[in-house]
């Protein structure tokens, strides 16, 4: 059975004339002299889905036999990479036929003139340095090491992304991008073609049958395609238009398929707005990394369970992080209607090399992916990371950052960008910041105060005995208010207890704010020794103790008026009765009132089927965080400590549901930060 069979480039399809080569290749260590195992491509040499499982090896070699398929005869044959970390050089038959460098970026080779009679022979070469800093290499672990290794994992090198073959004209088209008129109301295409013909480019869109042809001049064609009963695509209705596109020259006709979503997302003041309405990002970090395959999802369906499993937990967004991700991932979020933060892999250490070895990423990471209506961000540096932690101590590393917002900016206007994701911004449309704090107390002060503008700078652990401030603005230019402001990553705990209780009242403490934009929580799942997700490696549920993400993260939360002390004993009360101030966090498009409701359970228990007992009325408008409505309950008799679950139920509908440890024990407790 070959490996990820489907066809690889969803957004540039041409699977009519297509074969796969993934499966069995010949592999040899570059010391080895002889071709005495074989790899299962397309799962990187560290992993055990490759069968190799070599690790820290810098030289490789790859052969595999190809046959043509006879119908090709007469056109052209092009051979496919998704993606090889780092570098590769390809022969076909001993000729060489392509070079090409940066482990995360698509490459291909017209291979037809290297051909001969009956089976040909592919070898392919990598290397996979084993100091990455200088290179894009991500999360992958480096020798010597990163500043951020602690949170790196297992490389994954060599051919880690499908390998196909092609058939197309002599002339024909190389680029398609789809993009939505800024009314709405059509789709502008521009076509990039490349051939000795002359030819015409003749577009139809599939859902209305609306035709137009295009003449090519200078290698490129554009074109509009008029919707006349436009539908917007959002994450209540991802519905796609998709294009075909037939190139017709005296070479033949030459057939590619792309898709996009008519949708627009916007940056409007301090809001983030999509299709003209204002939209919360609710997201999560997701790290595209599986237990027995690297940076290789096992197969199609997993790329679109990872997805599945962020919206059961409430997200709405998923930041896919320091990784281009295969491009079926994008595809099935355009589908399932999940938004996406998308962002190339990080570099290590800041040079020249480094540098360009970054930006030579945001160019086919806009070709490849742009067409894609699911994703509304697209995020560049983070954290500093190959720029030494010091944007703001060096001009060529604050040039570093505008230059790549700006050169993203010239290739895609369209979407918000940020320049830096973390904190030092120097050019950017979101003001964006990373923040980790283990005592809900100054979790809360710290971001309150960030967003009513008393503080601009908060303090940030780049190792264990190392924490140091960092501001919002890495440049005094950089403005700190007038933009959309996102936590795009927070969490905290070991233990699941720990991080359930984090998630809950952490972002409780975000949403009783107006002003942000959105967040991403760290994290969808663990990855290797990192156990920051709300899932296991295999993506199994984890005990939280009783609190549902989906119940936090939900359009209607609750936002209660507690500081909690610790896990198991968020409010401690010398009294059996307590009461607690409730606040309704609203992100609808309508108002939403209705009776809050109390129940209890033991302490970490889960939220009970029925709301229980009927407390007072409560109503939000959309975006505004209400006033506060006291519940009230006691104890059940002879009961110490238990869980009081809060409930808001509109017309007869749970709309929203929180909940608060309680413990009549008022002795000390180790480890609070209240003051």
């Amino acid at each position: 059975m070959t490996p990820r069979a489907e066809y690889p480039r969803p957004h540039f399809d041409r699977s009519h004339s297509w074969s796969s080569l993934n499966g069995d290749w010949d592999f040899r260590a570059d010391t080895e002299p002889d071709w005495s195992r074989t790899i299962t491509v397309p799962f990187a040499w560290e992993t055990p889905a490759s069968g190799i499982e070599a690790h820290w090896l810098p030289v490789a070699w790859y052969r595999r036999q190809v046959t043509v398929p006879a119908a090709w005869a007469g056109q052209r044959v092009v051979l496919h990479f998704g993606a090889v970390h780092h570098e590769a050089t390809v022969w076909v038959n001993d000729v060489e036929v392509v070079t090409h460098r940066g482990g995360y970026t698509p490459f291909e080779a017209d291979v037809t003139d290297a051909l001969r009679d009956g089976t040909q022979e592919v070898v392919v070469r990598v290397s996979a340095p084993l100091d990455k800093r200088e290179i894009a290499h991500g999360k992958q672990r480096s020798v010597p090491r990163d500043d951020f290794d602690g949170v790196c994992f297992t490389p994954s090198s060599g051919i880690w992304q499908s390998v196909w073959l092609e058939a197309r004209p002599a002339t024909h088209l190389t680029a398609l991008s789809l993009r939505p008129s800024h009314e709405l109301d059509g789709i502008e295409v521009a076509a990039r073609v490349a051939g000795p013909a002359e030819a015409v480019l003749r577009l139809t869109v599939r859902e209305t049958g609306t035709t137009v042809e295009a003449p090519v001049a200078g290698g490129s064609a554009r074109a509009t395609l008029p919707i006349a009963r436009p539908r917007l695509w959002s994450p209540e209705d991802p519905y796609l238009y998709h294009v075909d596109a037939e190139l017709v020259s005296a070479d033949g006709a030459d057939r590619v398929t792309g898709y996009t979503g008519l949708r627009r997302v916007e940056v409007i003041g301090e809001e983030l707005h999509l299709n003209g309405r204002r939209l919360f990002v609710r997201g999560v970090l997701d790290q595209g990394y599986w237990p027995r395959t690297g940076i290789t999802a096992p197969d199609d369906a997993a790329l679109r369970h990872d997805l599945e499993l962020a919206a059961a937990t409430g997200y709405n967004l998923v930041r896919k992080h320091l990784k281009l991700e295969d491009p079926r991932f994008v595809h099935h979020a355009d589908v399932l209607g999940m938004l996406v933060w998308a962002e190339p892999a990080a570099t290590g250490r800041f040079s020249a090399d480094s540098v360009a070895a970054f930006e030579a990423q945001i160019a086919p990471m806009v070709e490849r992916d742009g067409n894609s209506p699911a994703i509304v961000i697209w995020g560049l540096y983070n954290e500093e990371w190959g720029l030494d932690w010091d944007i703001p101590g060096d001009p060529a590393k604050q040039e570093a950052t505008a230059h790549a917002y700006d050169l993203l900016k010239s290739l895609d206007p369209s979407r918000p960008a940020v320049d830096n994701s973390g904190w030092t911004h120097v050019k950017t449309d979101l003001l964006d910041w990373h923040y980790y704090d283990e005592s809900a107390a100054s979790w809360g002060r710290t971001v309150a105060a960030l967003l009513d503008g008393t503080q601009d700078d908060f303090p940030v652990r780049l190792g264990p005995d190392f924490v140091v401030r960092k501001k919002l603005a890495g440049v005094p230019e950089q403005p700190l208010r007038g933009l959309p402001n996102l936590n795009s990553e927070y969490g905290g705990g070991f233990t699941g207890v720990e991080r359930a209780w984090h998630l809950r009242w952490q972002t409780q403490e975000l949403r009783r704010h107006d002003r942000l934009a959105g967040y991403v929580y760290t994290e969808l799942y663990d990855i290797e020794h990192e156990s920051a997700g709300l899932l296991d490696f295999e993506r199994r549920a984890k005990d939280l103790a009783g609190v549902e993400p989906a119940h936090v993260n939900a359009v209607t939360t609750l936002v209660l008026d507690v500081v909690p002390v610790a896990p198991g004993r968020d409010l401690l009360s010398a009294e059996r009765e307590v009461a607690v101030p409730v606040r309704v966090s609203h992100h609808g498009s309508e108002p939403v009132g209705g009776h809050l409701h109390t129940a209890w359970t033991p302490v970490f228990g889960a939220a009970p089927v029925s709301p229980g007992e009927r407390g007072p009325w409560i109503e939000a408008k959309p975006f505004l965080l209400s006033g506060p409505a006291e519940v009230r309950a006691e104890l059940p008799a002879g009961w110490t400590s238990g869980r009081l679950h809060v409930t808001l139920v509109s017309d007869g509908v749970v709309v929203a549901r929180s909940a608060v440890d309680v413990d009549t024990f008022t002795g000390d407790v180790i480890g609070d930060d209240r003051s």
